[in-house]
C-alpha cells in the first residue's frame, strides 16, 4: 500500500502538468479519483491491458480523463510521451477519452452513458461464458441523469453479477453541492434498484482493495460508494469547486510539486 500512496503523488503531479501544459480544465475531478484508478489498475485483483480481453474499464467520468491517461501510461499501456500530447490541437488524447487510444473501451463525457455501455458489454461477456468483470467509474453528479438508473435498474433485472460501478463521491458538480443540485440518499438510490452497496473512503487503499477483493464474488451486480475530495492531494485545492474550471499557473505548479515532494 506504501507503493500506491507514492505512486498517488507521482499521478497526481503528473495532472497538474497536463493541466498546466494543456490549459484544460477538470483538475479537481481526476485528483479526487486517482486512488481509485490505481487501486483498479494496480492491484493485481483485475486484469486489464490494451487488448480488453480480459477485465474491462470504463470511465464513465470522461471528464477526469488526464487521470485515466497519467495510469494508462505508467502501466505501459501507452508510451509516457504521449502525454505531452494531451489538450494538443488535432491529437487524439483529447480532453475526454477518445476510444482510439490504447486502453479506451468507448468515448465518454456526455455524463450518464458510461454505465450503459458497461451494462451492454457485461451482458457480452455473460454471453460468452465469460468470468470477466466490466468495471465502471462514475461522478456523483452524473447521478443525476435518467440514463444512468434505466441502466442500473436493468443490470439488477438480469443479474449482472460480473458489472461493478464506483461513484466518485466528491460531493460536487459542475456548478454547485451534488445534494444541493440533486437531493437524495446515494445508497438507498443504489440498493432500491437491487444493488450491493458498498460506502467507503474512496483515498483509503486498505478500505477500497478489500472491498474490491470482497465483491468479486457478489451475486448481483455491486456499487461502490467511494466517499472521495475534490483535488485530494493539494490543500489549497482541496474541496474547493473553483479547481472544477481553474488551470494551475507555473507558481502554483512549483507549490504542489513541493507539497507533493516529488
Amino acid at each position: 500500500m506504501h507503493k500506491l500512496e507514492v505512486l498517488s503523488k507521482k499521478l497526481r503531479f503528473e495532472v497538474c502538468k497536463m493541466s498546466h501544459r494543456a490549459n484544460a480544465a477538470h483538475l479537481g475531478s481526476s485528483l479526487s479519483c486517482i486512488d481509485l484508478l490505481i487501486s483498479i489498475f494496480f492491484s493485481n485483483l483485475f486484469k486489464i491491458n490494451s487488448k480488453n480481453k480480459y477485465d474491462k474499464f470504463i470511465l464513465s467520468k470522461g471528464h477526469a480523463a488526464a487521470a485515466l491517461y497519467s495510469v494508462l501510461s505508467e502501466k505501459k499501456i501507452f508510451s509516457k510521451k504521449k502525454l505531452n500530447l494531451y489538450g494538443v490541437k488535432n491529437s487524439i488524447y483529447e480532453e475526454h477519452p477518445n476510444s482510439k487510444i490504447n486502453g479506451v473501451i468507448c468515448s465518454t463525457g456526455s455524463l450518464g452513458h458510461g454505465l450503459s455501455f458497461g451494462v451492454g458489454i457485461s451482458i457480452s461477456e455473460k454471453i460468452k461464458n465469460k468470468n470477466n468483470k466490466v468495471i465502471v467509474l462514475m461522478s456523483d453528479g452524473e447521478c443525476n441523469e435518467g440514463t444512468v438508473w434505466e441502466a442500473a435498474g436493468f443490470a439488477s433485472a438480469q443479474k449482472l453479477s460480473n458489472l461493478i460501478a464506483i461513484v466518485d463521491y466528491n460531493k460536487w458538480q459542475a456548478t454547485g453541492r451534488s445534494k444541493e443540485i440533486m437531493g437524495g440518499d446515494m445508497i438507498k438510490k443504489w440498493s432500491a434498484f437491487g444493488w450491493e452497496t458498498h460506502n467507503i473512503d474512496g483515498h483509503n487503499y486498505y478500505q477500497i482493495l478489500n472491498t474490491l477483493k470482497k465483491i468479486k464474488k457478489s451475486k448481483k451486480p455491486t456499487v461502490i460508494i467511494a466517499n472521495t475530495i475534490k483535488g485530494k492531494g493539494i490543500k489549497f485545492m482541496e474541496d474547493d469547486n473553483n479547481w472544477h474550471y481553474r488551470i494551475p499557473n507555473s507558481l502554483e505548479l512549483i507549490l504542489i510539486k513541493k507539497e507533493l515532494k516529488i
